[in-house]
């Protein structure tokens, strides 16, 4: 069963709103912003846990960022392989 819904009136620039309009597709406006929104929600939640890890942890480097993202394209590149030997 899906969330219960409400209308809202918001207001926003005219070019955002056609935009959003052109991409929105069949499931329409009010779902492509609702989708927005809560991507928007989940990045303020992250932000938050950053904060409060940083300031129990101290702030990461871009050296430890640089290996987690090598770490990750590493992976990536295996995972691909993987499947490409599957098929």
């Amino acid at each position: 069963m899906s969330e219960p819904t409400g209308k809202y009136s918001i207001t926003m620039p005219r070019d955002i709103a056609e935009a959003a309009k052109a991409r929105s597709g069949p499931s329409g406006l009010s779902a492509y912003v609702a989708a927005a929104v809560a991507r928007q929600i989940e990045r303020d939640n992250l932000n938050e846990l950053i904060t409060v890890a940083e300031a129990e942890h101290g702030p990461i480097t871009d050296e430890e960022v640089q290996a987690l993202r090598d770490q990750l394209h590493q992976a990536r590149e295996q995972q691909n392989q993987a499947g490409a030997n599957a098929a």
